[in-house]
């Protein structure tokens, strides 16, 4: 692992790191916050997922979670949203495919296959260097996202819900096989057969049987993808009649920027930190 920057705030430090993946077979880069009280003993993993053309660095930079993160002593896991690199495949004008759009799935379609396995990435290899090398307490797990990352936290929260002690999102998109931004995407990564993508779609897995806790999911009402791209009150659907309970709160005005997240991210945070002890 290597060390690209390291800073103190509110008494712990934000750091940025890379190192070379198995898993995508490229060099990844990711941040960490880990909190003051990390010095004497280990303390819970948040991991949050970034949306669509973003990098580690937009929440960040952004996201404005470090001081309520300190006080919670709650170690923040920020990956990047895909592989990168020279030889990664990419389309350079469609910012829904390729590079910064990895989807959080593991890409079976060529050539997309050779580098796009972040799923993999995300609940196995990260999680194997976190854990060696940050004081972390891997028994105490959550996992929230923006837009594209909160699909990847919910669906990866379905699959693993003996990882994740509490999983949330701000403006998820919930259902792929239907957003107008995901269905390009999951074809040239999973290829045209819709049974596959059911895997990497959270209202899917719920009405294949897949359980988890509960869920608290922000909406903003003035968010331009609302309609046609997120729509979770398709996920509120799915869930009716299963043992999962759903907090879903929409919000007068708000939209998908990081003014929404950032607003919001204490909310967060401390219902996560309820959840991990």
């Amino acid at each position: 692992m290597n060390i690209l920057s390291q800073n103190t705030a509110f008494g712990g430090m934000q750091g940025v790191f890379s190192h070379q993946s198995e898993a995508t077979g490229t060099e990844m880069t990711f941040a960490v916050f880990v909190p003051p009280q990390a010095i004497n003993e280990k303390r819970p993993v948040l991991w949050y997922l970034s949306g669509l053309t973003c990098t580690h660095a937009n929440v960040m930079e952004k996201g404005e979670y470090r001081r309520m993160a300190a006080e919670l002593g709650l170690i923040v896991v920020c990956p990047d949203t895909s592989p990168r690199g020279n030889d990664v495949a990419d389309e350079l004008t469609n910012w829904k495919m390729g590079k910064g759009a990895g989807m959080y799935l593991n890409a079976t379609e060529k050539p997309w296959a050779e580098h796009y396995q972040m799923y993999s990435y995300i609940t196995e290899e990260l999680p194997a260097l976190i854990a060696e090398q940050f004081r972390a307490d891997m028994d105490r797990q959550g996992i929230f996202g923006h837009s594209m990352g909160g699909h990847g936290a919910m669906t990866i929260a379905l699959k693993n819900p003996q990882r994740f002690k509490s999983c949330s999102a701000f403006a998820p998109i919930v259902n792929p096989l239907t957003a107008d931004w995901t269905q390009d995407a999951f074809e040239k990564y999973l290829g045209p057969d819709r049974a596959k993508w059911r895997e990497y779609d959270a209202c899917a897995l719920v009405e294949d049987g897949a359980r988890f806790p509960e869920f608290l999911i922000d909406q903003g009402k003035a968010d331009s993808f609302l309609e046609t791209g997120l729509a979770p009150w398709k996920f509120e659907e799915a869930v009716k009649g299963t043992d999962i309970a759903l907090t879903l709160r929409m919000h007068e005005r708000y939209d998908h920027s990081y003014y929404f997240i950032s607003t919001f991210m204490e909310d967060h945070l401390k219902w996560h930190a309820e959840r991990l002890g």
